[in-house]
């Protein structure tokens, strides 16, 4: 087994009055198998290769579930990859974020530097990633197009991990190119990369406003909680978002464990999570 070396990119155990530390809810909260880090790092690459597989068969109507699978898969395993609770090395966690973001075209770097401000800042104006947070409902779908394209500018100008920027900002143009010189053989590669780019313009709604609008004051009140079998499960437990901003080392597959150890504490300070299938 391992565990993260990192409690997280805010570094924080205890992150609001009258709630128990990490240590008080528990160690193994951070625990991380090399069973579960593998399974986590490999789901992308098997969506692409069902992918591949779906149109090799000319399943195409299967294509945008597996598409919202990669999504998913992706999606988890970065923010995990970003607040170090797998137990990557600081060169692995270079080529995860490379890897995984390069499954859907974006920039696993970018994200890094965004999703870490994120935590360190919301809500606050030099958080380009939770900016959707304060749009209107229609303002954050049609944020979507742009979302991404900002969160990387920011990142560039910040300076860090340029090399790598340059390198995953160069992945939809080539992915685009390809698939048009490819399209009188197959439209598998064109189709793939219009999906993961229109794809991506949901982020903005689902990752940021639906969970954040409306936020309060306090860190107990700034984002939501949702809870349910089939949901969570279905988004690999990322709808645990106030579990999460409290307690960011903790990897998403212990967040419903760690949900449970806290339902008499947010009982307690009048938290209501939001009940789903």
């Amino acid at each position: 087994m391992s565990t993260s070396d990192n409690p997280g990119p805010t570094g924080s155990n205890g992150p609001a009055p009258g709630l128990p530390t990490l240590a008080e809810l528990g160690d193994d909260l951070l625990v991380t198998t090399r069973r579960q880090r593998i399974v986590a790092l490999a789901r992308p690459g098997a969506g692409v290769l069902l992918f591949t597989g779906a149109v090799w068969l000319g399943w195409w109507w299967l294509t945008p579930l597996i598409v919202f699978g990669i999504f998913v898969a992706v999606v988890t395993v970065t923010h995990d990859v970003v607040h170090r609770t797998i137990g990557l090395s600081p060169r692995a966690t270079d080529w995860a974020l490379f890897a995984m973001g390069l499954a859907l075209l974006e920039s696993g770097h970018a994200y890094r530097a965004t999703h870490t401000q994120h935590h360190r800042r919301f809500p606050h104006p030099d958080d380009p990633e939770g900016h959707p947070a304060d749009l209107s409902l229609l303002g954050a779908v049609c944020y979507g197009p742009v979302f991404l394209v900002r969160l990387w500018i920011w990142s560039y100008r910040r300076g860090r991990d340029r090399r790598w920027l340059l390198v995953e900002a160069a992945a939809p143009f080539a992915a685009l190119t390809g698939g048009v010189l490819l399209l009188p053989y197959t439209p598998g590669l064109l189709l793939y990369t219009v999906m993961a780019i229109v794809g991506s313009w949901v982020y903005p709604l689902l990752t940021v406003y639906l969970p954040h609008h409306d936020y309060g004051d306090t860190p107990l009140t700034q984002t939501r909680t949702l809870r349910g079998r089939i949901i969570p499960a279905v988004f690999l437990e990322l709808t645990y978002h106030l579990e999460h901003h409290l307690y960011p080392g903790v990897p998403s597959h212990r967040l419903p464990e760690l949900s449970r150890r806290l339902e008499g504490h947010f009982a307690a300070h009048g938290v209501r999570p939001v009940r789903v299938v």
